[in-house]
């Protein structure tokens, strides 16, 4: 129970709710147990005109009727009550689910690039989904029927001993062995529920994964294989559900034979003590047989809710494992912060932790607001990590990043991402219109703002080739368009944010050079008050820029201005010669 002390804090925010389930719980269970009790006076009425036959029978006809109508009235009122406890506990545990889901979704956000690089993202989806609802199943019907078990057995017991302690005590006796084997279950229950919920983050994990490269599953017609795959995890994702639902099914049986054990004890000992006269009526021992199957349901409940406890431990455990995890990258100025757009980089170098690789190495460079710099160079070479380590996806090992003359770290975080737009490498586009992935970076950016956008990005005649043009769903991930169109609307949806800083991480690659060339014309046209840094492998997307810099193995080898590098013997200008060439061929 101790990984699920973590939930306290939403009983405490949903208190009265609680307070007040626990209320029609107590008043429930003391409107129910009028039944036992009237149908004892019912059977010790018959016993009393069987017993002395000058008693009228009309008398007894209406004590019967009575005690029937009152027997039909405290069941209503005691089932209406039961409702309002569910609605009130149930609906409590459909809010503290929402919040739950909600903190989880809100800890994913701030987790930083490392965490999603050593977590898949199967596994993620089933800790938000499955997981959740099964601590949902704990603070619902988990603690109702715990909180029903509870205040039944106490008052239910108490009107058992009040009528008679000493055949309380018989019917009692095989309690002890139901909460020794309630013990030894509930142990095994929460080792095979953590190792199940294990396997179903693997099986959610792999399906997510052939869903998402399904495409080169094909290419490479590959089903089979990963078919064969697929049935071999399933397989053991299945043996490990069913040694969990075996341990699971040994409670029903177990607490049938032992409610039955208890009805037969409260016939036999009753039977004798009424033979002996310690009970005046046979009505005790009806009354007792009605108690002890009142029992019948909370006393099997307690294989279910002890299962339903063990299965949301293990799930909170997954939970908390992310919860408590703490954010690399933090955001240390709570204060609003303005950011105009100058960049310094003072001797920047960064290691990536999970492959201990340095990308960067005592890198210093210097970009103006209102300045474009260009970084170009071999595939490996640092130019994507620098975009990163403006916008603080990582932190730098060594060195310092000051953005208008203020140290990075100790800017406000959003207010520093707010101030940038970037176009990543691989333009990932979500399932939605094409108008909304563009307004992606502006909310509340009207129709001629994303027109405009996809002009200058050079993206609006294809756009408007479609059936529906701006009102296109894409597919996942922006399926439905090429490479170079995904590009071009990443870029419509970079610009149309308008922010002071522009990154834009190769992000012409998959666009020929003729387009290529509109849409640097636009960008200058467009950057000409904002720093702009363009990162490429083409000398047309740098040749404009201000400064251009060259990366080798995480250092810089060059930088100049265009007409300088040209003129200078090196990367830059053998590069320009081989590209150069290739426009002449083509």
């Amino acid at each position: 129970m101790k990984e699920l002390g973590y939930l306290n804090k939403y009983f405490s925010k949903y208190k009265y709710r609680f307070l007040l389930g626990i209320i029609f719980t107590i008043i429930a269970q003391i409107f129910s147990l009028f039944t036992p009790k009237l149908i004892s006076k019912s059977f010790a009425a018959i016993e009393n005109i069987a017993q002395d036959s000058s008693i009228p029978k009309s008398t007894i006809q209406n004590e019967l009727i009575n005690n029937i109508l009152l027997i039909i009235a405290t069941t209503i009122i005691a089932g209406i009550l039961t409702f309002l406890m569910r609605q009130t506990l149930i609906v409590m545990s459909r809010h503290i689910e929402f919040d739950l889901k909600n903190e989880v979704f809100k800890q994913y956000e701030n987790l930083t690039q490392n965490f999603y690089k050593k977590n898949r993202t199967g596994d993620l989806m089933n800790r938000i989904s499955e997981d959740v609802s099964k601590v949902r199943m704990y603070v619902g019907p988990a603690v109702m029927y715990t909180i029903n078990t509870i205040i039944r057995f106490t008052i239910v017991i108490l009107y058992m001993y009040n009528v008679s302690p000493r055949l309380t005590l018989y019917t009692l006796l095989p309690l002890p062995i139901l909460s020794y084997a309630i013990f030894k279950l509930s142990t095994e229950i929460n080792k095979k529920s953590t190792t199940f919920q294990q396997y179903l983050s693997k099986v959610s994990s792999f399906t997510q994964e052939i869903f998402s490269g399904v495409r080169v599953i094909k290419a490479y017609s590959l089903e089979n294989q990963h078919q064969n795959n697929m049935v071999e995890l399933a397989d053991e994702s299945k043996e490990k559900s069913l040694d969990l639902a075996k341990v699971q099914s040994l409670f029903g049986p177990l607490m049938l034979a032992l409610i039955g054990i208890s009805n037969l004890v409260v016939i036999y000992f009753g039977g004798l003590m009424y033979i002996q006269g310690s009970i005046k009526s046979i009505g005790t021992i009806a009354e007792f047989i009605l108690y002890v199957n009142m029992l019948t349901w909370p006393v099997a409940s307690l294989g279910w809710v002890s299962s339903m406890v063990q299965e949301a431990e293990a799930s909170q455990k997954r939970i908390n494992e992310f919860l408590k995890i703490q954010p690399e990258i933090q955001n240390n100025n709570p204060e609003h912060s303005v950011i105009e757009g100058s960049i310094a980089f003072h001797n920047v170098s960064y290691t990536y932790e999970d492959t201990n690789i340095q990308a960067l190495n005592d890198i210093s460079f210097t970009v103006k607001k209102g300045e474009t710099l260009a970084i170009l160079g071999k595939t490996g070479s640092g130019k994507s990590t620098i975009l990163s380590l403006i916008s603080r996806i990582y932190d730098v090992t060594k060195g310092e990043i000051k953005i208008d003359g203020t140290e990075i770290s100790q800017l406000n975080l959003y207010d520093l991402r707010n101030s940038i737009g970037i176009v990543p490498q691989d333009a990932f586009l979500f399932s939605d219109s094409i108008k909304n992935n563009i307004k992606f970076g502006k909310e509340d950016a009207t129709d001629e703002e994303v027109i405009n956008a996809a002009k200058n990005a050079v993206v609006h005649k294809n756009i408007k080739g479609f059936k529906k043009q701006y009102d296109t769903v894409l597919g996942e991930r922006g399926i439905t368009l090429s490479g170079g169109q995904k590009q071009r609307v990443s870029i419509a949806r970079a610009i149309i944010k308008n922010p002071p800083i522009l990154l834009f991480d190769d992000c012409l690659s998959a666009v020929d050079t003729e387009t290529e060339e509109a849409i640097l014309n636009n960008l200058f046209a467009i950057c000409e008050d904002k720093t702009t840094i363009i990162v490429s492998h083409r000398i047309s997307s740098a040749k404009n820029a201000d400064k251009i810099i060259i990366l080798e193995d995480g250092k810089i080898i060059q930088q100049g201005s265009h007409n300088q590098l040209i003129n200078e013997e090196g990367y830059y200008a053998s590069l320009y010669l081989k590209q150069l060439s290739e426009k002449e061929l083509l």
